[in-house]
């Protein structure tokens, strides 16, 4: 892949203005799956692909600058990839004959996007290391780079996952929190993929960057818990910009509203400073302020921008090897939205 000078020295300079911000999360050792004799490793493709991430890091930073509200699409992807059934990439693959996959699912219906920034990496990808690096590796990667090159953590990210041979529209509407669950149900889906609650807060935090749909919050502008009037936690400001922005009607859904209003593309700890504030958009964001214990959680990270980026990397460390694919049951996919 050759990149032009001008464009090579302008990707550079964003990152080392970045590289304050990075912080990294190494966990103790390499990871084991399924196979004694097979694990994740941080070079994992240092001989098979050398130029990888590299290639990952230029194709994410291309599509932030010809769109910027792409960053917290990849990383949704990501997390929306691991919580069904493991991060094996079973979020990018389309319908087929034998099932019906996740994109259309409820809470990705009209909602998810960005596959086709994975779907160019992964042509690069294939260009110089032809089927060698699985889809799941570079939704983890991408995942990371848009969160650094939006001023968040850097992270280490361990490598070696296959590709899953199928995907389930009806796990992903099982297992996906969704915005106006209890928070009890939330934390459960949690622990059932091996997070616990403290993982929950911190990665609740990626919706410092990113919007939502009208269709996800609009029941606290104007008739929430089936009161017919609106949420009376919600700062008045905010409730009246979003009840312009989202009308009471249907055709309003698919409208969208920043999750952050203070800072929408600037990876950072103002979500949780918006919480303090009564000025979360989505219920179960707001939740977390209600509990004692995530209640306490969210003032920390609102003060200490330097904790939440540290705790956050170590949590999509956590989030990254949920479920992998690793030496049987996987294939690397040679397009991602299709199995081979």
């Amino acid at each position: 892949m050759y990149l032009k000078k001008s464009n090579l020295c302008a990707f550079f300079c964003i990152v080392l203005s970045l590289a304050p911000l990075m912080i990294s999360a190494l966990p103790g050792a390499a990871y084991n799956y399924n196979r004694a004799d097979w694990q994740l490793s941080y070079n994992f493709y240092d001989m098979s692909c050398p130029n990888l991430q590299m290639i990952v890091r230029w194709g994410v930073w291309e599509a932030i600058k010809n769109d910027t509200r792409i960053a917290a699409s990849l990383l949704r992807l990501q997390f929306h990839d691991c919580f069904v059934d493991g991060c094996e990439a079973s979020v990018l693959l389309d319908d087929t004959n034998t099932f019906k996959g996740e994109k259309n699912a409820f809470p990705n219906r009209n909602s998810i996007r960005g596959f086709e920034v994975i779907d160019n990496i992964k042509a690069y990808i294939e260009k110089s290391c032809p089927l060698t690096v699985s889809c799941a590796d570079i939704l983890a990667l991408a995942a990371r780079e848009a969160v650094v090159l939006s001023g968040g953590p850097f992270w280490a990210v361990s490598l070696g996952r296959l590709d899953g041979l199928s995907a389930s529209e009806k796990s992903a509407n099982e297992q996906l929190p969704f915005p106006f669950e209890p928070l009890d149900n939330i934390t459960a889906k949690f622990a059932a993929k091996g997070l616990d609650m403290k993982d929950m807060v911190v990665l609740s935090g990626g919706h410092t960057i990113g919007f939502a749909q009208c269709i996800t919050f609009k029941n606290r502008l104007f008739n929430f818990k089936g009161s017919t009037k609106p949420d009376p936690s919600l700062d008045t400001s905010l409730l009246s910009n979003l009840q312009n922005s989202c009308p009471n009607i249907d055709n309003s859904n698919s409208n969208i509203a920043a999750l952050d209003t203070q800072s929408t593309y600037r990876f950072d700890n103002m979500y949780y400073q918006n919480l303090m504030n009564n000025a979360g958009l989505l219920q179960s964001d707001q939740a977390l302020i209600l509990d004692s214990k995530t209640g306490a959680m969210v003032k920390d990270y609102s003060v200490d921008s330097f904790l939440f980026s540290k705790d956050f990397a170590a949590s999509m460390v956590k989030l990254g090897i949920v479920g992998v694919i690793t030496g049987q049951g996987g294939q690397i996919r040679k397009k991602c939205g299709s199995v081979n």
